[in-house]
């Protein structure tokens, strides 16, 4: 089997490819909406042939792609059947068998995290794809969208636990780095449920965390309940000057990684505030420097005989800045992804 594993830096989710390596045909597990282009060129590069797009659960972190991809490459969708999700192709319940050439995955309804979280396993059971049920040393939160934490627990030791210790697991994300686990390991050593925790000592556990509200939830959920359709369901019609990928709100965006290797090709405006470029090591060379706030009534100012990536800190303030320049006229425009901060951890 060909088998990928594909990283999103902003929200830390595995995307997986799956494919037979005899028909070509293949699946996505969790694709992101930003990384479109990245994941097709892949299928492309490799020869494959797109059948079905698959979530984990409905995301509360970052917006999937199986929408996108649908339009793009004529696959179809699948996700978990008590998600109830719209342009969905193909609801998906306990024990059913997904099948891509010589491949296939099963089903396991692993709820707890959410009401509507799967895992898929091989069938050799030799991997898991386990969303956010289980992750490497620890498992998802069980405070939104009919999560439970005694739910999660008879998920994690009836169904997951008990796969083959050998099992590769290969979870939703990862903010640390590591890529997979194992069963043998996540029984051990799992912060949460390892050992000889008791279901009472696991909901003890996931009831006292007090995280955070998901900084994306209000604005992911509504859209994966479309299977990530935007709003005006429309698809953007990509430039061609740069590997261009789309935010959900539709914001044109380049890695800084290719913006640094094509600084010819491009005009860089930087709209931070003047005193946040004091220092030698936060100003960039050969850049126009306009701050955002005064970029409305300086448009003119800015060249067009190159196309324009904008630039602040973090991404943030500069997507606002491409908006201000597409309504004065500007089409070859678009934001470098995660700003400065994501450009000086390549340098």
């Amino acid at each position: 089997m060909i088998f990928r594993q594909l990283f999103d830096l902003t929200s830390s989710t595995y995307t997986y490819l799956l494919a037979c390596s005899r028909t070509r045909e293949a699946i996505l597990i969790d694709p992101v909406f930003e990384q479109v282009q990245r994941d097709i060129a892949l299928v492309q590069e490799l020869g494959l042939k797109l059948q079905l797009v698959l979530d984990t659960h409905c995301h509360a972190d970052h917006v999937t792609a199986a929408w996108l991809l649908k339009q793009k490459t004529g696959c179809a969708i699948a996700s978990a059947k008590a998600i109830g999700a719209s342009d969905v192709d193909r609801s998906l319940q306990e024990d059913d068998v997904i099948a891509f050439g010589d491949e296939s995955l099963t089903v396991l309804a692993t709820p707890g995290h959410t009401d509507g979280c799967l895992t898929y396993v091989t069938a050799d059971q030799s991997m898991a794809f386990t969303g956010d049920a289980l992750l490497i040393r620890g498992c998802g939160r069980c405070d939104f969208q009919q999560g439970s934490a005694k739910t999660l627990f008879h998920s994690l030791t009836t169904k997951l636990l008990t796969l083959p210790d050998q099992c590769a697991i290969y979870p939703g994300h990862d903010y640390s780095g590591r890529t997979q686990t194992t069963v043998a390991e996540e029984k051990a050593f799992n912060a949460r449920v390892g050992g000889s925790a008791s279901e009472q000592d696991f909901v003890g556990y996931m009831d006292n965390m007090q995280l955070p509200h998901p900084k994306l939830m209000d604005h992911a959920v509504p859209a994966n309940l479309k299977s990530g359709k935007p709003a005006d369901g429309e698809v953007k019609t990509e430039p061609d000057w740069a590997p261009i990928h789309y935010t959900f709100s539709g914001v044109p965006e380049v890695d800084a990684e290719w913006v640094i290797s094509h600084r010819d090709q491009v005009h860089v405006l930087d709209v931070r505030e003047t005193n946040e470029l004091e220092s030698p090591v936060d100003r960039l060379t050969d850049t126009q420097v306009i701050p955002l706030g005064q970029l409305r009534g300086a448009t003119e100012s800015v060249p067009q005989d190159k196309p324009v990536v904008c630039l602040c800190r973090s991404g943030r303030r500069s997507a606002m800045a491409v908006a201000i320049l597409q309504k004065a006229g500007f089409d070859r425009v678009a934001n470098i992804s995660g700003g400065m901060l994501r450009w000086q951890e390549l340098q």
